[in-house]
């Protein structure tokens, strides 16, 4: 029994190793792993408004600027974070 019980730890971490995720875990599509990234960037919940977003942002990049010791790489990231969510709202109706 003990013998079994090592073997399944290995192979599961064998999986980990390979895949690069947990059996049990599920699988998420790039799409949706990079949003969740620009919403954890930015601090946002999946419902946000883009007021919400646009906040959030500027708030952002008044931390990351390189005028205080942030990077322009830093910028970058939160500004592509803020184009993708904004780019996944619902497009009013032109009045």
């Amino acid at each position: 029994m003990g013998k079994l019980l090592v073997l399944a730890l290995v192979a599961v971490i064998a999986w980990k190793m390979i895949i690069g995720r947990w059996p049990w875990q599920p699988r998420i599509s790039a799409g949706k792993q990079a949003l969740f990234n620009a919403r954890k960037l930015l601090g946002v919940s999946s419902g946000a408004t883009r007021q919400e977003i646009l906040s959030a942002h500027r708030q952002l990049v008044a931390a990351v600027h390189p005028d205080r010791g942030g990077s322009n790489t830093q910028i970058h990231e939160a500004n592509a974070a803020r184009d993708l969510l904004l780019a996944e709202l619902p497009h009013d109706a032109v009045k």
